[in-house]
């Protein structure tokens, strides 16, 4: 698809840039932008969407954004150095919308745009060459506003396609090529509101239907039965997507508009007493709108907060959510700009192995970020201590990590390839003040690492390239 449309891709990341930028606990590896995008006219955004794929066979990451003009498949297994590997346009340029998933190697694409539109399919296994896009039709499916991916079935809400138009919409993807319509909720709840999101997990749709609130459906294959329905709670407004806790207890909404509405925690547990635990927000004084939240097991939740940036909360208590750490990708709040309240972070992905994390900013282009402190900031708080450097880099047997200590500590040191598993782990004694402790890597196959440094008062993590 190289060379279906030319794009120059441009990479910042230098101090002078990252300045410009307020954040707590979070820091910069790069910000990817693409000069050929142009902004849409009416909110004068360059981008939208964005999602993360892993090739586990070269174990690779890729950040994934949409854009006024089409998709935009980025390398950052270095992420310092990002790399875009390939672009396929949408059939209509200008484009507000763009939502993608991924099921298996393939990744599904679809725009809540007015026509020409289509779902698209792309094959990302030929990746980092290139990508092949395997289906691209609207006979299906013309346009629809967010998906979700369970297993083999395809969520899309108010999809429009050759079904007419649908609430919410359930796609077999047994061929992940050819998508197969299996029911629409329509079928057996008509009166209700269309859907905005879902969130789904196993038999659960946690569907956010806007100002009629957040239902949650069972779908075993045949039929949608309501299992439960929240109407009516604090801080409510158009209820607009939502994400689940590992564990299944706690579900983390958001609501849209009007602007700036709290965050809400909610005890899902049992769907018969269904629970607000607390509402929350970036800052008190914040006017800025909450859009899409990303639960991380059970103890975080990072936000693409339009005007707020990225912001990351320890939920681990939820009914004591704090905020540990932040990453303002739009300083300027939208300043000069038609609608200011619709502007900055759309989405994040934090779910790289490798613990990098990625933010769309609608108007930047696609961050590139290290949120490891602000998800363990509560139990590990980095003032005390401090990973100086950590050379060379690349290496070839050992690394060196230099290190300041405010008292002694036993510190570990571990090292996990592309796709999270541990390749090699020590603990040493260091007492106090400057050190330098040396890592042996002679012994693992050539590639890129992450290498995490822990001790009791401090977290730290670090990208490393093991050569021959």
């Amino acid at each position: 698809m190289k060379k279906t449309l030319a794009l120059i891709s441009v990479v910042l990341f230098t101090t002078s840039l990252y300045a410009q930028y307020s954040a707590l606990n979070v820091s910069m590896y790069a910000l990817w932008d693409s000069v050929g995008i142009t902004s849409e006219p009416g909110f004068k955004l360059r981008y939208n969407g964005c999602w993360g794929w892993v090739d586990t066979a070269d174990n690779r990451e890729y950040g994934i954004i949409g854009s006024t003009a089409g998709i935009h498949i980025v390398d950052i297994t270095l992420p310092a150095a990002p790399v875009q590997r390939d672009f396929v346009p949408g059939r209509r340029d200008s484009c507000i919308w763009r939502e993608m998933k991924t099921y298996q190697n393939y990744l599904y694409v679809v725009s809540d745009d007015a026509a020409p539109n289509s779902m698209q399919i792309i094959d990302l296994s030929y990746l980092p060459d290139s990508v092949n896009v395997v289906y691209d039709s609207n006979v299906l499916v013309e346009r629809a506003h967010t998906m979700w991916i369970d297993g083999d079935k395809m969520y899309l809400a108010s999809p429009k396609g050759s079904f007419g138009t649908s609430l919410l919409g359930v796609f077999s993807l047994a061929s992940p090529a050819n998508p197969v319509l299996i029911r629409r909720l329509e079928q057996d709840y008509p009166s209700l509101d269309p859907a905005h999101d879902m969130f789904v997990r196993g038999d659960t749709v946690y569907a956010s239907l806007g100002f009629s609130g957040l239902f949650m459906f069972k779908f075993t294959g045949a039929l949608f039965q309501n299992l439960a329905s929240l109407t009516l709670y604090p801080e409510q407004g158009y209820n607009h997507s939502s994400s689940l806790t590992g564990d299944g207890n706690t579900l983390i909404f958001c609501d849209e508009v009007p602007t700036g509405l709290e965050i809400k925690s909610l005890d899902v547990s049992d769907f018969g007493n269904l629970t607000v635990l607390q509402t929350f927000k970036s800052d008190a004084a914040s006017t800025a709108t909450p859009h899409n939240p990303f639960v991380i097991g059970n103890k975080s939740v990072v936000i693409g907060y339009y005007q707020d940036g990225v912001q990351i909360f320890d939920i681990s208590n939820p009914s004591n959510i704090v905020r540990t750490g932040y990453f303002d990708t739009n300083p300027t709040d939208g300043l000069g700009l038609p609608n200011p309240n619709f502007t900055g972070c759309w989405g994040v992905y934090p779910y790289f192995p490798s613990g990098v994390m990625i933010a769309g900013d609608m108007q930047k282009g696609m961050f590139i970020l290290n949120p490891d402190i602000a998800l363990d900031v509560s139990t590990k708080p980095i003032e005390n201590s401090s990973v100086m450097n950590v050379m060379p880099n690349p290496a070839r047997n050992n690394i060196t990590v230099s290190l300041s200590l405010k008292e002694n500590e036993t510190i570990s040191f571990a090292i996990f390839d592309l796709i999270g598993q541990k390749m090699y782990s020590i603990s040493k004694s260091t007492p106090s003040g400057h050190n330098k402790e040396m890592v042996s890597i002679e012994n693992l196959p050539e590639g890129i690492y992450l290498l995490k440094i822990s001790g009791e008062t401090f977290f730290s993590s670090h990208k490393i390239v093991k050569t021959n």
